[in-house]
């Protein structure tokens, strides 16, 4: 024991451990107050899922920086690292900027929760209007069925640029039994 203690490395391997169990408690706990704040507003498992996914990528990111910082990495030598990582990333999405702003959109969509797989929507374009029931909400795209059964994808980060109005079913349509 003695050995262990006067190891150079102890306090770096202790820190280390407390980091990993830090993790692994806010992953459980931030997965059941989504899980919870989904079956509260009735959101699609799958929708669900994608959220807890970039949530564990977003711990798991911050696990390793402060794992690094603890065994002595420089902070000028993360920054570089960091920065280089966001210039390769930067330059090879530039193009793609639409697949991160959907996944963006996504996120918002699903804590915002504007509207709801079922309702029926109108989206106000100048050029294109859209109206029509929701069928699914994925990370990219929301799927549209309008009254004259086309389906429709239309990008959540446009979703998120566009007025939109819900219209719900009337009375008309439902049918009551006695």
């Amino acid at each position: 024991m003695q050995k262990l203690i006067n190891n150079p490395y102890w306090e770096e391997g202790i820190a280390t451990l407390t980091v990993i169990l830090i993790y692994i408690i806010l992953r459980i706990i931030i997965t059941k107050v989504v899980i919870r704040f989904a079956r509260l507003n009735e959101v699609l498992e799958h929708r669900t899922n994608l959220i807890i996914k970039y949530i564990n990528l977003l711990l798991g990111i911050l696990t390793v920086i402060s794992i690094t910082i603890i065994w002595g990495v420089k902070k000028d030598q993360i920054l570089l690292f960091i920065s280089s990582i966001f210039a390769v990333v930067g330059v090879a999405s530039f193009a793609q900027w639409s697949i991160l702003s959907n996944i963006t959109a996504g996120i918002i969509i699903f804590f915002s929760y504007p509207f709801k797989i079922g309702d029926k929507i109108k989206i106000h374009d100048k050029e294109y209007p859209v109206e029509g029931e929701i069928e699914d909400i994925k990370a990219f795209y929301v799927i549209l069925k309008t009254n004259d059964g086309e389906m429709i994808t239309y990008p959540n980060n446009l979703l998120m640029q566009k007025g939109i109005s819900v219209i719900y079913k009337s009375l008309e349509e439902k049918e009551f039994f006695d």
